[in-house]
């Protein structure tokens, strides 16, 4: 079975063209026009089809995304377009879009950025991705042997998976049944990474049940998104996979919630955690957040610090002209189908986080919130419906996200 490498943050496609879907839009849109139009032309019937709450959608007639096309700069037409049809699909919990903008006049999960091109090469754009580890640590709490693991992001596995291994294996060393994972400055990242991190903290017996599911729009899974071939599908070298005899693209893959669902499938040889404490704050998003939903089921979790980001979206990138479109893709459900965090998870111990902690020191405000709770026992925790810091929180920079790097071809 093949799968798709994505390169870091950058769409894909056969270049800049007049997009048509089948059986979509009659018309689907107009056969002449300037740059510019096309362009708004693109992203809308991409996200008639590609988008997570597409149902929402009016037909291009109606919604009409050249009306755009007079105003300057371009990039600004361009955001314009994506925030107004970002804010129609609401949510009934709080009478808000899903996309609520957390600052004006932008979605709180989709967006687009112009391509950095260097040297007549894409340059891979990185964002706050590169920065990983922070801190290992293993702590002796009164006896009690407690691991600690800050995470800044989740970069590609392959550029850390190395380092994950040796830190775990320290940490079997030790048979701790306690482990403190620091997220609160993890804006997401590769879901490959997050996932895991996830097999490395299970137990055996946890091999084989589900960890989570991936879920996109009925016409994503139905095979249905014909624009999608105009993305290209590519292998771990950046050239473009042979399907049944010819180029494959985007629309060979398969989209279907059965074909996106993982598996628990243990790494490393710790087998002592029972009890896992996440540190989070308005930063946590995506990827980070998955990762505290994804263990929920199975292991006993607690949370402190603030009220996480809320984003159970993930995305890839659809290349249009020189943009990179990243639309609210899908629904990262857990074993127990739970995904509604979309205004953020609340902690079962709240305390406002500092901005600049001394990772891993154990006299720092939310560590030694930890530890203190793991002497007292675990029992003792109250969940709190309020986060402490009711601050407004700025927005994650927009490179954030989950990122898929394992999609399917269609057998």
């Amino acid at each position: 079975m093949k799968y798709i490498i994505w390169i870091l943050l950058i769409g894909f496609s056969l270049g800049c063209k007049k997009d048509k879907s089948e059986g979509d839009d009659l018309p689907v849109s107009p056969t002449t026009g300037t740059r510019i139009e096309f362009t708004l032309d693109s992203i809308y019937l991409y996200a008639r089809q590609v988008y997570l709450w597409n149902d929402v959608l009016p037909v291009y007639n109606i919604f009409n995304p050249r009306k755009y096309a007079s105003q300057e700069p371009e990039f600004t037409a361009l955001k314009k377009e994506l925030f107004e049809f970002s804010q129609f699909k609401m949510n009934p919990a709080t009478g808000l879009a899903y996309e609520f903008p957390v600052n004006t006049g932008y979605p709180k999960y989709s967006f687009i950025e112009k391509i950095s091109v260097s040297a007549g090469k894409t340059a891979v754009v990185e964002g706050n991705m590169e920065s990983g580890l922070l801190k290992t640590a293993l702590i002796d709490q009164a006896g009690i042997k407690v691991a600690y693991l800050a995470m800044g992001s989740f970069p590609a596995l392959k550029d850390c998976k190395t380092t994950l291994d040796q830190v775990f294996s320290d940490f079997a060393s030790s048979v701790p049944k306690y482990i403190i994972i620091d997220l609160r400055s993890n804006a997401g990242g590769y879901v490959e990474t997050a996932e895991y991190i996830a097999n490395l903290i299970s137990p055996s017996n946890l091999t084989g049940k589900v960890m989570y599911s991936e879920e996109y729009n009925s016409m994503m899974q139905a095979g249905k998104a014909s624009i999608l071939k105009n993305q290209a599908y590519l292998d771990a070298a950046g050239q473009q996979v042979i399907y049944k005899g010819k180029p494959a693209t985007m629309a060979d893959v398969n989209y279907t919630e059965s074909a996106n669902t993982f598996l628990y499938n243990k790494k490393g040889n710790l087998e002592s955690v029972t009890d896992v404490y996440f540190i989070l704050s308005g930063k946590t998003a995506s990827a980070s957040e998955m990762l505290v939903s994804i263990m929920k089921p199975y292991l006993k979790v607690y949370t402190l610090g603030e009220k996480s980001y809320g984003k159970p979206i993930g995305f890839f990138g659809i290349k249009i002209d020189i943009y990179s479109l990243y639309l609210s893709g899908f629904l990262i459900k857990n074993a127990l189908g739970w995904a509604d965090y979309f205004n953020g998870m609340n902690v079962d111990l709240p305390m406002v986080t500092t901005a600049n902690p001394i990772w891993g020191d154990p006299d720092e405000s939310c560590l030694k919130l930890a530890l203190t709770q793991i002497a007292k026992g675990s029992s003792r925790i109250l969940q709190s419906k309020e986060p402490v810091n009711k601050t407004p929180r700025l927005m994650l920079p927009q490179i954030s996200g989950i990122l898929e790097n394992r999609l399917k071809l269609k057998q």
